[in-house]
């Protein structure tokens, strides 16, 4: 079914592909022929190229000399540095996050974003789950009023949900993210910060491995595979 934009076109355009490079319908490495995204939401060539501009600069797309326009395809090392950065990050909200006279705040927020998290497990919803798990530390983040720091996680978050979806898609009955989530809010609530950071590392240095071989799985699909997939139908 064809989505055609409104007048606001450049980011409602930004906000469509990006669900489809999230959704793994554009795969890794996919070009981006503005041709056939014009056929697919009914609009000109110019608000096309300043969407896919916005999402280079997001790092979802990348723009290659002379050849245009493609979905950001990582290394097995870019995927890895990503989320070894992401732990760090973490971590690091978490204990900037502690040092706060009164916790109480942060913890009702971190217990309703663990909720959010167990309501989107049991019902399946992947990016419900994503979101809420953004949520948890970004909160954390927040609570430090460290702006720049949630704005490097919240950009950080942005670039890697593509990995985030394809992990969740392939591993959500058995994800562990909730006994990480919940043993986050549990070590906070005794101030135990070291025990906190740890599971936020620990967790990502598990799920590291299935996130780069479902990125690999993604990535090495048929070059027929690989034409775009997005034009009408």
């Amino acid at each position: 079914m064809d989505v055609k934009a409104p007048a606001t076109i450049p980011y409602f355009l930004q906000e469509q592909i990006r669900e489809l490079i999230v959704d793994g319908t554009i795969r890794p490495g996919q070009p981006l022929r503005e041709q056939e995204l014009e056929q697919r939401f009914g609009t000109s060539r110019s608000p096309i190229r300043e969407a896919l501009r916005l999402l280079e600069l997001s790092g979802l797309v990348t723009h290659v000399q002379r050849k245009g326009f493609r979905a950001t395809l990582y290394t097995e090392t870019q995927v890895r540095h990503l989320y070894l950065l992401r732990a760090e990050l973490e971590a690091y909200c978490l204990r900037q996050a502690a040092v706060a006279d009164d916790l109480a705040p942060l913890l009702g927020e971190l217990r309703r974003h663990d909720g959010a998290i167990a309501a989107a497990l049991a019902g399946g919803d992947v990016r419900a789950c994503i979101s809420a798990a953004c949520e948890f530390y970004l909160a954390a983040a927040r609570s430090t009023g460290n702006t720049p720091l949630a704005g490097m996680l919240s950009k950080l978050y942005e670039q890697i949900e593509p990995l985030r979806y394809l992990l969740a898609r392939r591993s959500m009955a058995s994800s562990a993210i909730q006994a990480c989530t919940r043993g986050i809010v549990d070590a906070m609530a005794v101030r135990d910060v070291e025990r906190a950071a740890f599971l936020a590392r620990d967790y990502l240095a598990d799920v590291l491995p299935a996130v780069v071989d479902a990125y690999r799985d993604a990535a090495l699909q048929d070059a027929e595979d690989l034409a775009p997939r997005y034009g009408r139908a």
